[in-house]
């Protein structure tokens, strides 16, 4: 008679980032619609200037960047009275550059928050390229598979039996749901935020790029007889 073992692999990697691509707005506000428009153009102009000085898809430091279509609204705020204030008029445009240089990120983004006045810096994310973070989820989940393997082992050897048999092998909750992988099942993500600091006046910033996390679990069954 066979006995039948469900198990849990995981595993767990780690790497270090290898892009980083910053998500920033140049943006103003005034009374007039035209000065604050006109400002962000003239803002966006100084940033894509020195952008382009540093793109390249190849070699960087600069690999990809684009911007989005200016935003404009308005609204009419009120004051701590209860009054309502006048027309303020908002123009805006976001914006990613991604690098392959860290130290020439933080030099680039150093120099327009110091310089550039409507620059505001809004995160940066930190990432794998796309063929390492593929070979790093496969060798994730093959460490996952072999953790399941080896833990219906143990059952088996703790019960005096022989040789396990694989059955089944599904992402974790589909085995016992048989819907949709629960949250954790595949790959995680292989991004991260920016961990940054500045001070009030914008002088010194700092951007520590963390390792990317990248984990699997899956559900597995086997046999022992």
């Amino acid at each position: 008679m066979a006995t039948e073992f469900t198990v849990r692999g995981s595993h767990i990697a780690y790497q270090s980032p290898e892009r980083g691509t910053v998500r920033a707005t140049v943006g103003f506000e005034g009374p007039a619609l035209k000065p604050v428009y006109d400002k962000v153009v003239s803002d966006l102009d100084a940033v894509k200037q020195s952008i382009q000085a540093l793109h390249n898809p190849e070699h960087g430091p600069v690999t990809w960047w684009a911007t989005k279509h200016i935003r404009t609204w308005a609204e009419r705020p009120w004051n701590q009275d209860g009054k309502q204030l006048p027309l303020v008029h908002h123009a805006s445009i976001s914006l990613e550059v991604k690098f392959r240089d860290f130290t020439r990120l933080t030099d680039w983004v150093g120099r327009h928050v110091t310089t550039t006045q409507g620059f505001r810096l809004d995160g940066v994310v930190w990432a794998l390229t796309e063929s390492n973070r593929q070979d790093l989820e496969k060798t994730v989940r093959t460490r996952a598979v072999q953790d399941a393997s080896r833990r219906a082992q143990e059952y088996a050897d703790a019960l005096g039996l022989g040789q396990v048999q694989p059955v089944a092998v599904a992402d974790a909750g589909m085995l016992s749901q048989g819907i949709s992988p629960m949250n954790g099942g595949g790959a995680s993500p292989y991004m991260r935020a920016a961990s940054m600091a500045k001070d009030s006046s914008g002088s010194e910033l700092e951007l520590s790029p963390e390792d990317i996390e990248v984990s699997a679990q899956v559900d597995a069954r086997f046999i022992a007889e």
